[in-house]
């Protein structure tokens, strides 16, 4: 490997959407130097913190319609069966849930689950309980997405946990999607869940690490094979 490809696989780029307040953190840690030096090292530190949280990697993403892709970076929380948000208009019967909790350590970068088209997004303000809790799926503010995949309506959640106060979906009713595309991101910790629909089979269980765009959570008849082919 070149020194370039060395560099370029060191160096993840950024979201834009993360360029101001990286740029506030640099500037307080500047202001806090003329205190103490020592401050100007933690503000640095913080600044950096900040930029790693606002990364946005590319990730390989397996080709296959047979199967659901984690949406977000982080810890499985739950796996089981659960009513969707009634903002969703999926009915009132329990699907399959999978949720991802991220901390303020995990890539916020969101990532569409399924291929399939935006049929409804759904915004509904709420609390910032800890993400991390059951009850953060009823009660707290949330933006949900229903994608029409090649297996049915799925939903896509993202909800804003203890610390985030701010969810953003760059994606519009009737986009299409393909797995793993970047439709949104949440900042400073929260947490994604996923609703699908008859026959679908979780991967994972609580506990495990997933990550955006790679991890496969669940899968339909046609996507149990144990290799696929993948994009970036």
């Amino acid at each position: 490997m070149s020194l370039t490809d060395t560099i370029k696989k060191t160096l993840v780029p950024v979201r834009q959407e993360g360029y101001p307040f990286i740029a506030a953190f640099f500037a307080v840690a500047v202001l806090l130097g003329f205190l103490w030096s020592g401050l100007f090292w933690i503000g640095l530190a913080l600044t950096a913190w900040c930029a790693y949280f606002f990364r946005d990697p590319d990730r390989y993403v397996p080709v296959d319609d047979g199967l659901v892709i984690s949406p977000a970076d982080g810890r499985v929380s739950a796996v089981g069966p659960a009513v969707p948000p009634e903002e969703l208009m999926l009915g009132a019967d329990p699907m399959l849930r999978i949720s991802v909790f991220m901390d303020v350590f995990s890539c916020h970068v969101n990532r569409a689950p399924v291929r399939g088209r935006i049929s409804r997004i759904a915004y509904r303000s709420g609390k910032f309980v800890n993400a991390d809790l059951d009850k953060a799926s009823r009660e707290n503010e949330r933006n949900g997405l229903v994608i029409d995949g090649p297996h049915g309506a799925i939903g896509c959640v993202q909800i804003a946990g203890l610390v985030a106060r701010r969810i953003i979906c760059w994606a519009q009713e009737g986009e299409a999607l393909v797995a793993g595309e970047r439709f949104g991101l949440i900042r400073f910790g929260s947490r994604l869940d996923v609703y699908l629909p008859e026959g679908a089979v979780s991967r994972v269980v609580a506990g495990q690490t997933a990550i955006a765009g790679e991890t496969v959570l669940a899968s339909f008849e046609e996507g149990q094979s144990a290799a696929h082919a993948v994009r970036r």
